[in-house]
C-alpha cells in the first residue's frame, strides 16, 4: 500500500482510486533559523521545490500530501518562509490537489494556503484514506488512523549512524517499517497491523539516530512499533533497526 520510491525520501501510497505522493518533514525555510543561530547558508527552497515536481513528472498521482512540518516555523512563517510555502502550494496545486497534515511546526499553516483552492488542511491528529492512515505522529492519532491496516507517520527524522571498515562514520536517512504492537496502541479499541516511519524530505533537518538509544520523540514511539526494520533510501534493507 506504500512504497517509498528508491533514492527518494517520498513515497507512493495506493489509498483507494487514488494514488498519493507522501512526502514528510518539508520543513520550508529551515535555512532561516539555521541562520538565526549562526549558520551561513543559501536557500535551497529552489531546489527543494524542483524535487517535489521532478517526482510529480516521473510518478504520476492523484494527490500529494505533505505529512506534517510542511513549514519550519512553530508559530506564524516570516516573510522568507511564507514565499517558499506559497511558491510550492501554487507549482504543486497546478497539477494535482494537495492535502496538509498539520505537523508541530504548522501551527499558523493556515494564513499561508488561505487563497489556494486545491489545498485541504486536516488536524495534527491525522486523516484516513482508503486503508492508511496518516498522521504527523507528534500526538496520539484519531481512533480512525489508529484502526486503518497501515498507519504512516513522520517527525522523528530517522536517522542511522553507519560505521565503515576503517572506522569512518556517516548518517544516513532512513525508512522504519514494522508490524503495529496493540501494547502501544492500547488506548484504541481497534488498531492496525503495520506501521512505517517516513525519513525526512528536507536533508538539513537532522533527527532521532534510532540505532544508538531510543530518544524518540512521539508518544507511541518505539512502543508502538515491533519487529521494525531500518530501510536506506536506495532500499538497502539494514534489519533491525536497533542494530542497524
Amino acid at each position: 500500500m506504500l512504497e517509498p520510491i528508491l533514492g527518494n525520501p517520498a513515497a507512493i501510497a495506493a489509498c483507494g482510486s487514488e494514488r498519493v505522493l507522501v512526502v514528510a518533514d518539508y520543513h520550508a525555510g529551515l535555512e532561516v533559523g539555521l541562520r538565526r543561530d549562526g549558520v551561513e547558508i543559501d536557500s535551497r527552497a529552489e531546489r527543494r521545490r524542483e524535487s517535489v515536481l521532478g517526482l510529480l513528472d516521473r510518478h504520476p498521482v492523484d494527490r500529494v500530501l505533505f505529512l506534517g512540518d510542511l513549514g519550519d516555523s512553530i508559530g506564524e512563517p516570516g516573510r522568507e518562509e511564507r514565499a517558499e510555502l506559497r511558491a510550492l502550494l501554487k507549482a504543486v496545486t497546478d497539477e494535482v490537489p494537495v492535502t496538509v497534515t498539520k505537523g508541530n511546526h504548522d501551527g499558523a499553516i493556515e494564513t499561508v494556503v488561505g487563497g489556494f483552492g486545491g489545498v485541504d488542511v486536516t488536524d495534527g491528529d491525522g486523516v484516513r484514506i482508503g486503508s492508511i492512515g496518516f498522521c504527523h505522529g507528534h500526538t496520539w492519532p484519531t481512533e480512525s488512523v489508529a484502526a486503518a491496516p497501515l498507519i504512516c507517520t513522520a517527525h522523528e527524522h530517522p536517522l542511522v549512524r553507519l560505521t565503515d571498515s576503517v572506522g569512518g562514520r556517516r548518517t544516513e536517512r532512513v525508512w522504519l517499517r514494522g508490524r503495529l504492537d496493540p501494547e502501544g496502541f492500547s488506548r484504541y479499541p481497534e488498531v492496525g497491523d503495520e506501521l512505517v516511519v517516513c525519513p525526512a524530505f528536507n536533508d538539513l533537518s537532522g533527527g532521532t539516530a534510532v540505532n544508538e538509544g531510543d530518544g524518540f520523540l512521539s508518544p507511541f514511539l518505539p512502543d508502538g512499533l515491533t519487529a521494525g526494520e531500518a530501510y536506506l533510501l536506495d532500499g538497502t534493507r539494514l534489519g533491525p533497526y536497533r542494530r542497524a
